[in-house]
C-alpha cells in the first residue's frame, strides 16, 4: 500500500500530469459526424452543438440500486440475525440493541409486488468473495492500528465487520489468513457465523490459496477478490476474477452499514 493513492477524478490527474488534448495530434478528442453522406470532424468541446439527440449515458454505481432491493437486502440479513445468537451480538455491537420484540422487530407494511423484465443470465450459484486478510487489516487504518497492539483483535474485528457485510451482500465469503511461516502447520478452514476462515498451511501464502480457489469457482460463479497487493490483482484477472482494492471493499462496507442504519432507523430502532 506504499505511496498508494486512489484516484477518484480523472480531471485532477489530467491537471497533475500538465496533459493537453488539443497538443495530442496522435491520439485526438475530437469526434467524427456524418451529414448528407461525407464526414467532417467536430472538436471535443464542440460536440453538444451538433449532436441530434442527448447522450443517453450514465455512469453505474451501487447507490443508484433500487431502494426496495436495499431493504429486501437489510430485512433477509435482519431475519438471519434474530435466529443466531452470535451474529445478534455482532450486529447490536455495531448497530445497537433490537429494542422491539423479535416477532414485531422486523414488521413492515405489504405492497403490491412489482413486477421486473427478465434480467440476462448470470453465472449459476452464489457470488463469490475471497479477501485477502492480513492485506486488508494493513491497509485499513482502523485495524492497522489495533494490529500494531494486538494481532488477534484485528483479526476478530475484521471477521465481526465482514459477517455483517456477508449478511448485507448475500454473498458467500472466504476471509483467507496467511498461516505460511507457520512449521508443521496444516490448512485450517471453519465456519464462523456466516464466513468461511481460511489459515493456510505451511508453504502456501494467501496468494496461492486465492489463485487456486480463484480459478476451480471462477468456472461456474462470478468470483471478486479483495485485495490490494498489484501482483496478486494481475493474477486474479488472469484468472477470470474481477479485483477490487482494500479502499474499494471499504467503501461498500461502509455502504452497507449506512444502509442497515437507514433502514432500522426507519423501523423505528
Amino acid at each position: 500500500m506504499s505511496g498508494y493513492r486512489p484516484c477518484h477524478n480523472a480531471d485532477e490527474v489530467i491537471s497533475e500530469i500538465g496533459y493537453n488534448s488539443d497538443a495530442d495530434t496522435e491520439n485526438p478528442a475530437d469526434s467524427v459526424f456524418c451529414s448528407h453522406g461525407a464526414g467532417f470532424t467536430v472538436k471535443w468541446d464542440e460536440v453538444p452543438q451538433h449532436m441530434h439527440l442527448e447522450s443517453a449515458w450514465q455512469p453505474e454505481t451501487e447507490e443508484d440500486e433500487e431502494p426496495r432491493i436495499v431493504a429486501q437486502r437489510v430485512k433477509e440479513y435482519l431475519d438471519s440475525v434474530l435466529e443466531d445468537k452470535e451474529l445478534t451480538r455482532i450486529f447490536e455491537s455495531t448497530y445497537g440493541k433490537i429494542q422491539r420484540k423479535p416477532h414485531t422487530a422486523l414488521k413492515t407494511s405489504k405492497t403490491a409486488p412489482r413486477k421486473y423484465p427478465k434480467a440476462k443470465p448470470i453465472p449459476k450459484g452464489p457470488e463469490y468473495l475471497l479477501v485477502d486478510g492480513y492485506n486488508i487489516i494493513f491497509a485499513w487504518d482502523e485495524l492497522k492500528e489495533l494490529a500494531e497492539k494486538d494481532l488477534d483483535s484485528a483479526r476478530n474485528r475484521l471477521i465481526d465487520i465482514l459477517c455483517n457485510y456477508r449478511g448485507f451482500r448475500q454473498c458467500e465469503l472466504i476471509l483467507v489468513f496467511d498461516a505460511y511461516k507457520v512449521k508443521g502447520n496444516d490448512r485450517e478452514i471453519e465456519t464462523i457465523n456466516n464466513i468461511s476462515v481460511v489459515y493456510t498451511k505451511e508453504a502456501e501464502t494467501a496468494d496461492m490459496y486465492i489463485e487456486k480457489v480463484t480459478r476451480e469457482l471462477g468456472k461456474k460463479h462470478r468470483v471478486r477478490v479483495a485485495t490490494s497487493d498489484n501482483i496478486e490483482q494481475i493474477i486474479i484477472m488472469g484468472g477470470g476474477a474481477f479485483r477490487m482494492s482494500a479502499d474499494e471493499l471499504l467503501d461498500e462496507v461502509r455502504r452497507a452499514d449506512k444502509e442497515i442504519s437507514a433502514y432500522l432507523s426507519k423501523q423505528g430502532h
